[in-house]
């Protein structure tokens, strides 16, 4: 196999600037590791201009199913051709998404048809990136990567717009609101969902079922800018940035949802558990041991591992799926949370894509049991989830993969941004708690979004 091309180039702390020189090219990405605001990530990954572009708009089950076939053929292709390196995470190869409504439809979810808050995005996109600028943040270092096939042109084309001062380009329109944030649930309408939730799970139909609220706001302006402005608030180890040219996702997650090594090695770390950060040091911490002293929590916890536990099992060899790490708080700028790690070892006959939508949705966002959680979801939310509890996903040369779950996370399209917030509702949960832990998640966003 010929070797990758690396070319080094100037490092700089905050990505952001290299990725306004790549912005105007079609379909750029910016996988942020939120540095230098989080200290839990270490690369950045960037790209633009896919020689190939895939994407699913159809709601027909059976187009679906063929599609996804035919994408997970196409994807090992990518896995068997494309070059790559143990030291790098990504040398080239597939960065895109899954929806939510794309599992909701290919697993056969039915129910009322819902008052739509969807912006116009794909239901799956990804594009097939010969070339990525890789930031190390460990090393502080930052390379060009590209495939063998790339030619010396588009090389020295990218490394002149790095090299390209900012002043050269048109300076983007400011981000602002036109209009408050208007949600899909109110506290009304949220208790009455919640209600008909603990009638569910008194009836024995689930043990917990993930309530989201949707928020809709029209905006003017750039939202790269709005991405920008919201990235010290909402620093996150697995944020990112898409622009589809119609719409642009915004995500902010700190959580994982697959990760696969080029030995296939899979990891998973569901997030359960949520409580408010504070400025006062002290009652930071008292938060934060209360989160993880609470049983309600940690039993939420162990009920989401269990249930990944039992999706790993279909991809996984028999007795390789573990428990690696139980509850473990992690603080992120905005909130604490209890996060677990599970990991297995993918069988000969699976493949880290396969792997992926045996996975998918993951569970914290869904509940248990995970297929009777979504169809009382679709019952009982008034929208559609789109790009939300969906995830971002990288896939390149020898199957090395990660992904996360698009929590923390917006869309714009049509100058309309749209976000949303849940939590995990069980048979001793209280409604104000709940109603409470959304507004702690997404509020300190929509405020800032709203001060810009």
């Amino acid at each position: 196999m010929a070797s990758l091309r690396r070319i080094s180039l100037p490092y700089h702390r905050d990505s952001c600037d290299l990725f306004a020189r790549l912005k105007h090219l079609p379909y750029p990405v910016f996988l942020d590791s939120a540095a230098p605001f989080s200290e839990f990530g270490r690369y950045d990954i960037l790209c633009a201009q896919p020689e190939e572009v895939i994407s699913l708009n159809t709601i027909n089950y059976d187009d679906i199913n063929t599609f996804l076939i035919k994408t997970e053929q196409r994807l090992n292709q990518l896995c068997d051709h494309y070059s790559h390196n143990e030291e790098l995470p990504f040398c080239g190869g597939a960065i895109g998404y899954l929806s939510y409504d794309l599992a909701e439809i290919s697993q056969s979810i039915g129910g009322k048809q819902r008052a739509s808050i969807d912006p116009p995005t794909p239901l799956f996109h990804a594009g097939i990136y010969p070339w990525a600028i890789i930031v190390d943040h460990g090393h502080q270092e930052c390379e060009l990567v590209a495939q063998p096939g790339v030619n010396d042109a588009t090389l020295a084309h990218i490394q002149k717009l790095i090299a390209m001062t900012l002043d050269t380009n048109p300076e983007p329109q400011a981000f602002k609101l036109l209009v408050p944030f208007r949600s899909t649930l109110n506290r009304t309408q949220y208790g009455k969902a919640f209600d008909r939730i603990q009638n569910y799970i008194r009836a024995g139909d689930c043990y917990q079922i993930n309530l989201t609220r949707g928020f809709t706001a029209k905006f003017a302006g750039d939202p790269w800018l709005a991405y920008q402005g919201l990235r010290e608030t909402a620093a996150a180890p697995f944020s990112a940035y898409l622009d589809l040219g119609s719409s642009q996702i915004l995500s902010f997650s700190p959580e994982r949802l697959l990760s696969a090594d080029q030995d296939g090695h899979l990891q998973t770390q569901p997030i359960k558990g949520t409580a408010a950060r504070d400025p006062d040091p002290e009652i930071d911490r008292a938060l934060a041991t209360a989160l993880q002293e609470s049983t309600k929590n940690r039993a939420e916890n162990v009920m989401i591992v269990d249930l990944l536990r039992n999706d790993f099992s279909k991809s996984c060899q028999a007795s390789s799926v573990h428990t690696e790490q139980l509850c473990e708080l992690q603080s992120f700028r905005t909130v604490h949370h209890l996060v677990s790690t599970v990991s297995g070892q993918l069988r000969a006959d699976c493949t880290p894509f396969k792997a992926l939508l045996n996975c998918f949705p993951g569970g914290s966002i869904t509940g248990a049991p995970k297929q009777r959680a979504m169809e009382i979801i679709r019952e009982i939310e008034p929208h559609r989830r789109n790009i939300y509890c969906g995830s971002v996903f990288y896939m390149g040369g020898g199957g090395k993969m990660d992904s996360n779950i698009t929590i923390r996370s917006f869309v714009c399209a049509d100058k309309v941004i749209t976000g949303w917030a849940g939590g995990g509702i069980v048979a001793d949960s209280e409604v104000e708690e709940e109603f409470t832990e959304t507004k702690t998640k997404i509020g300190k966003l929509l405020k800032a979004l709203a001060d810009l």
